[in-house]
This record gives structure tokens, sequence and C-alpha cells, in this order.
């Protein structure tokens, strides 16, 4: 199964024509796939006092970690479709490895660092205005080695499209055909 995790608030976004690329690849294909849109859902990042008090336990008390873990747990792929804002990935994405990925679910202590998750393939898909040049060591030396690896993620890409916002339309088609064909 594949997840497809979403972070952008916006259903009329490029990331969303990212998003509906990769479905009606699979569609097609008949993939079974699930996807997790974090805005939709209406997804908290933020800990609540209460779930800070049971972080350490590896407990959760939001059901949508609950759910979303349930999810994970069936995945032998994960996509990830998010803007690059401010050099980084948005903050409801972060709230989500924050929140998720916890002890006991996805990595242990025991006997050092262990990661849990069994995830044969990842792909990162983000858009940005800036150069692609300009965030490679942030995804490709951090956020892959440092999130997704190190809890059992493997095999991860990474496609980005940069001058999302003032590239022509053909660049965009252009990345889609890319999505479509490397996924």
């Amino acid at each position: 199964m594949v997840t497809i995790v979403l972070a952008h608030p916006w259903h009329g976004s490029f990331n969303k024509a990212i998003l509906d690329t990769v479905t009606a690849k699979f569609d097609k294909e008949n993939k079974a796939y699930q996807v997790i849109d974090l805005h939709k859902d209406n997804f908290d990042p933020a800990f609540t006092e209460k779930e800070l008090a049971v972080f350490n336990q590896g407990k959760a008390l939001d059901p949508l970690v609950i759910q979303y873990q349930a999810v994970l747990k069936n995945a032998d792929e994960i996509i990830f479709i998010f803007p690059i804002w401010w050099g980084t990935m948005p903050a409801i994405l972060k709230g989500f490895f924050d929140k998720v990925l916890l002890v006991n679910f996805a990595y242990s202590y025991e006997g050092g660092w262990t990661p849990l998750l069994k995830i044969n393939k990842g792909t990162v898909i983000t858009t940005s205005q800036s150069p692609t040049e300009n965030f490679r060591s942030s995804i490709e030396d951090n956020f892959i080695p440092s999130m997704l690896n190190s809890i059992g993620i493997n095999n991860a890409t990474w496609l980005n499209n940069e001058e999302t916002s003032s590239g022509t339309d053909e660049q965009r088609k252009d990345f889609l055909k890319k999505v479509e064909n490397q996924i």
C-alpha cells in the first residue's frame, strides 16, 4: 500500500495537481493507496500539554495520530508532497513527524537508535520558487537521512519543481510528466 502525505492548504495549488497526477496514475494501474491530507483532516501539528506529558511513553491522545499510525503500519511506500516554505517543510508536516512518528512506533532507543517502520520506498516531491540547488542540503542531507531513513523509510528520492509560481505552464506540465514517470 502506498501512503501519500499532502501538506498544502489550498486545493487549487500546484501541490494538489501533483497529488492528482499521482493518484490518477495509481488508479490507472489499480495500485492501492491512501491519502493523508493534513489540512483537509484539520490535523493540529502543535502538542498540547497533555500530549507532551505522554510523549516519552510513545502514547498518542489525538485520534488522527492513531489513525495515521494505522495507515503507516500498512505502507510499503510513502510519498510526501509539500511546498518548501522558508527553506524547509511547512509546520503542519513538521508536526506530523513530531506527533505521529513516536518512540516505539517509528523508532526505538533500546540498544541504540533503531528504525521500526519498514517502508521500502520513499518519494519526496516539493515545490519552490527558488532554485532546487538552494534546498539540496536541506532535503538530501537532512530530511531524507535524518528524518526518513532514521525511522525506516528507505530508498528515498527527491523531485522539486522550482519557479512554481513564476514559471511557465509548460514547465509545470513537464514536471507533472516527470512525477508520473518516476513514481
